[in-house]
């Protein structure tokens, strides 16, 4: 096919169709791969353009890859060669810089860290290499992944929110969150603590998917509670995101907890993009996150125009949907962050230069935002908590949410991401909202935030979605249909 278009183009002069990345998906790039109007190369550059143009001003990404190009160019002769394209050959992504990845630095944005390139791939990032990607650099995070409200940190600086750059984007995802909603990849990878795939993907108008605890594998990705941590995708679409999920999901040997997923996951999430998927659903909608005197008013109004889209969709509403049993409470947290990234560090080999988090600390290379934060961490000597189906204060609260879905017949739950939009930069006082904290990373359930509008000063809103354990696909079905009820994202002005 591309030699046959090379032949027409050398035969009548004519110049390929321009084609424009703002938005784009992977469908609409592996078409024009196919229909010989594009190549990786093209693609790849247009994108690094748009990083050189645009990137001073939000600061999404920590390092570029310099060998984008290379491995763009490698990928066309591929094609060129078999004219098979793999499953997301020759699409250029963003990563979070703390996935390991070989070849560039990961510092999970610590200055402590930089220059330090770990021996191989995480294992997600390895998948996605093998399905095709093209990674164009490493993006900016809350250091160490401390703080879900903002993107700050000693190595790459403060991250902007594209849609009005004097606002957040989240943490401790936000670099990846701010680069794909300006366009400047395709999707990203992300990490989730308690917030940070769902939290930045709400207020950038992204999809982003917190999945099943086992469904996804952690390993090459430095920790902050790895009983709580979970790597995902987030995107523009919820197509798009189903595409990732197919790739990274499965069994790892390299971390055992993924042996949950065997048996639990789909041929394909892709089967399960339904336009009528919200059709006989039950979802209740749970008004503990949606309470007036603690909500703004433009993202009550956004939910409450999604949950009735979604009714007259074919949903069955369950409002209010009530769990008065469950218990929202900090006490369920573990302290486990030293033990962990103690051991991520012993996991980099013998000539990685530290073995402890208080030589981390004794370098001062750290932004001074979380100097509290990490000198406490350095002295924590608990012994880490079990994992979340292990534990009996997780195992307790899971079954506590799924007693009360079975009980009233529900299939997923949703809320606002957020009770209020984006704070202002420099603002930790005024009300946050954050919802993301506990339903889903203390009871191992999936999560899915989508975009349901913006409020009346252009800020993004977005709706979570919590489904039974490895209910993914039964999300990505529900999502999509409510995707399909008409445009809730819209690109950031200014990054056109």
């Amino acid at each position: 096919m591309k030699r046959l278009f090379l032949l027409l183009f050398l035969l009548t002069g004519c110049a390929k169709p321009q084609f424009n990345l703002i938005e784009t998906t992977v469908e609409d790039v592996h078409a024009a791969y196919t229909a010989g109007n594009l190549t990786a190369v093209e693609l790849t550059q247009a994108y690094l353009d748009r990083i050189a143009q645009y990137d001073d001003s939000l600061g999404a990404f920590i390092i570029l890859n310099p060998r984008a190009l290379e491995e763009a160019a490698a990928l066309d002769q591929e094609f060129a060669e078999t004219g098979v394209l793999r499953p997301l050959h020759g699409i250029p992504i963003v990563v979070k810089d703390n996935y390991d990845t070989a070849g560039l630095q990961t510092t999970a944005g610590s200055k402590a860290l930089e220059g330090l390139i770990p021996p191989d791939d995480a294992f997600q990032v390895r998948k996605l290499k093998e399905a095709g990607v093209i990674i164009l650099g490493k993006t900016n995070m809350a250091e160490w992944a401390f703080s879900p409200f903002e993107t700050v940190s000693s190595i790459g600086g403060t991250t902007h929110n594209p849609y009005d750059l004097s606002r957040v984007p989240a943490g401790s995802s936000g670099g990846t969150a701010a680069a794909v909603a300006a366009n400047l990849g395709l999707f990203g990878l992300g990490t989730d603590t308690g917030n940070s795939i769902r939290g930045p993907s709400g207020h950038n108008a992204l999809v982003g998917i917190r999945s099943s605890m086992g469904l996804t594998s952690r390993d090459g990705i430095v920790p902050l509670y790895l009983r709580n941590d979970i790597g995902g995708p987030m995107a523009r679409t919820v197509t798009d995101a189903a595409r990732v999920l197919d790739v990274i999901a499965g069994y790892d040997p390299a971390d055992p907890i993924t042996s949950n997923s065997n048996g639990n996951r789909p041929v394909s999430y892709l089967d399960y993009l339904d336009p009528n998927g919200l059709k006989g659903a039950r979802i209740g909608v749970f008004r503990r996150y949606m309470r007036p005197d603690s909500t703004d008013a433009d993202v009550l109004a956004r939910m409450e125009e999604a949950i009735q889209e979604m009714r007259e969709a074919g949903a069955t509403i369950v409002d209010p949907f009530e769990m008065p049993t469950l218990s929202l409470s900090p006490s369920i947290w573990c302290e486990v962050f030293r033990h962990d990234v103690e051991q991520y560090f012993a996991s980099r080999g013998p000539d990685f230069p530290y073995a402890t988090l208080a030589q981390i600390v004794e370098t001062g290379l750290f932004d001074p935002s979380i100097e509290e934060g990490l000198r406490a961490a350095s002295t924590w000597t608990a012994a880490p908590c079990p994992d979340l189906y292990t534990h009996p204060a997780n195992i307790e609260f899971r079954n506590t949410i799924l007693s009360e879905m079975d009980a009233k017949g529900v299939d997923a739950i949703v809320y606002p991401t957020w009770s209020y939009p984006a704070r202002k930069i420099g603002d930790m006082t005024s009300p946050s909202g954050d919802n993301s904290q506990y339903l889903s990373p203390q009871s191992g359930l999936p999560a899915l935030q989508i975009p349901v509008g913006f409020t009346s000063n252009g800020l993004p809103v977005g709706m979570t979605f919590i489904g039974k354990l490895f209910g993914e696909a039964q999300l990505i079905q529900m999502a999509f249909a409510y995707e399909q009820l008409g445009p809730k994202r819209q690109p950031p002005k200014g990054f056109n």
